[in-house]
């Protein structure tokens, strides 16, 4: 473990600028943060359900995702995290942790102190205000996962997730062209939408035959954007992106 850069927190900046204008007070703010860099090999657990944390991970390199796991083995899949997020942020204020978070790749995280973070938003209502939208976002994009999982086809489900994944790399910087990194596997995806891995996989051969989009090794490309949210039912306005990438 060691001293993050100031590289790293500006990944933080850059997050919450895609939802929420930040002034250059509360940018030089967030820089002095004290941090901790980790790194992670892939599938392994950063927190734990029951776990108390005293910190927030600030996710650098990488992917992660939430998952809740049931007695008898099965997973899922609650939420997928890209550079920029901070997907325990909750513990912030939810002392208890009610589900897992863990590594999808190798990953690089920057471990924030509770107690920074606390005396950051208390000196800064701005700060305050932006976490706390970057909170909404993450409770509206559940609402989203839910309606997906409850009500969409198995196509529009993984459609849809795959129109969410790219925005979200897009704002980041991380994606272009609408080709972009897809560190799911066709496992990871059938825990994410609750369909099995065979019925996944029928529904990305049906995608590439139609010429809608291509998934080879970890690299995803849509071949038709306009055609994919047609099919996904995807509006973006959920995601409340200040920087609304272009179609």
């Amino acid at each position: 473990m060691s001293f993050a850069a100031g590289a790293d927190i500006s990944l933080l900046i850059r997050k919450l600028e895609t939802i929420i204008t930040i002034s250059d007070a509360e940018r030089h703010a967030i820089e002095r943060l004290p941090v901790m860099r980790r790194q992670l090999g892939a599938h392994q657990d950063i927190v734990r359900d029951g776990d108390q944390p005293t910190q927030c991970c600030l996710l650098i390199e990488g992917w992660a995702f939430r998952y809740k796991l049931l007695d008898e083995g099965k997973r899922q899949i609650l939420s997928v995290h890209i550079p920029g997020d901070i997907p325990d942020l909750q513990s912030l204020h939810l002392p208890v942790m009610d589900h897992n978070l863990s590594s999808l790749t190798a990953c690089t995280l920057a471990f924030i102190p509770h107690d920074a973070l606390l005396d950051l938003t208390r000196n800064h209502p701005g700060v305050t205000a932006a976490l706390w939208r970057d909170t909404l976002v993450d409770a509206a994009i559940f609402r989203e996962w839910m309606t997906n999982i409850g009500r969409r086809s198995t196509l529009g489900r993984i459609t849809h997730l795959f129109c969410e994944l790219y925005l979200k790399l897009e704002a980041m910087g991380l994606a272009r062209d609408h080709s972009c990194e897809m560190a799911l596997t066709q496992s990871d995806i059938a825990d994410a939408i609750g369909v099995s891995n065979v019925h996944v996989n029928r529904v990305l051969q049906e995608l590439r035959g139609q010429g809608l989009l291509t998934l080879q090794g970890q690299r995803l490309v849509i071949h038709d954007w306009n055609e994919l949210t047609k099919r996904a039912e995807f509006d973006p306005a959920y995601l409340h992106q200040e920087r609304r990438p272009s179609p």
